[in-house]
C-alpha cells in the first residue's frame, strides 16, 4: 500500500549536501565511514532507523512530501530545496552582543565557532569577535542548503 499522510513510517536515510558530503544518517556504518562518529562524538548505537508520522511535521517538509506514494521496501533519492527544508538564512537571526554581556551570559570568552544556547532555547554559533561586539548566528546550521537524501522505507503502519 502506498504511503499516505497519517501513516506511521520507519525509514533508513543518508543526508548529503549537493557536493556529496554526508551531514546525517541513520546508518552506523555510513557514520563510521564518513567520519561522523568522531566529528559528532557519537556512538554506533546512536544510529537507528527513523520512525515518524507522515504529514505530522515530524521531519522536514520536502522529505515528508516525497514519501507520500512510496511503499515499504522502496528506495529513492530525494532532493530538498531550502524552502522545503530549513529555509533561507534570515538576517534578523544574526544578533550582536556586547563582549561583557556575552561572557556573563555564556560563562566563557567568545571565539569564532563557539556553539551557544540562548535562554529561549535557540542554538547559535559565534561568527565574529570584534573589540566592541560578538556576532552570533541563530539560523539553523542547514539554512540555505539544498539537501539530498537517500531513503529506504523500512516499514509502513
Amino acid at each position: 500500500m502506498p504511503i499516505e499522510p497519517g501513516d506511521g513510517v520507519t525509514m533508513e536515510y543518508v543526508g548529503r549536501f549537493e557536493d556529496g558530503a554526508v551531514f546525517d544518517t541513520s546508518r552506523a556504518e555510513v557514520a563510521r565511514d564518513e567520519g561522523l562518529l568522531e566529528a559528532q562524538g557519537t556512538d554506533p548505537t546512536d544510529y537507528a532507523p527513523l520512525s515518524f508520522t507522515v504529514g505530522a511535521g515530524d521531519i522536514i517538509e520536502g522529505l515528508d512530501e516525497a514519501l507520500v506514494g512510496m511503499e515499504a521496501g522502496e528506495e529513492a533519492t530525494v532532493t530538498v530545496p531550502p524552502e522545503k527544508a530549513y529555509g533561507d538564512p534570515a538576517e534578523e537571526k544574526v544578533r550582536e552582543y556586547d563582549p561583557e554581556t556575552f561572557e556573563s551570559m555564556v560563562g566563557k570568552p567568545a571565539e569564532v565557532g563557539l556553539h551557544v544556547e540562548a535562554e529561549n532555547g535557540l542554538h547559535g554559533d559565534v561568527t565574529a569577535v570584534r573589540g566592541d561586539a560578538i556576532e552570533v548566528d541563530f539560523n539553523h546550521e542547514l539554512a540555505g542548503r539544498t539537501l539530498v537524501f537517500d531513503v529506504e522505507v523500512v516499514d509502513v503502519r
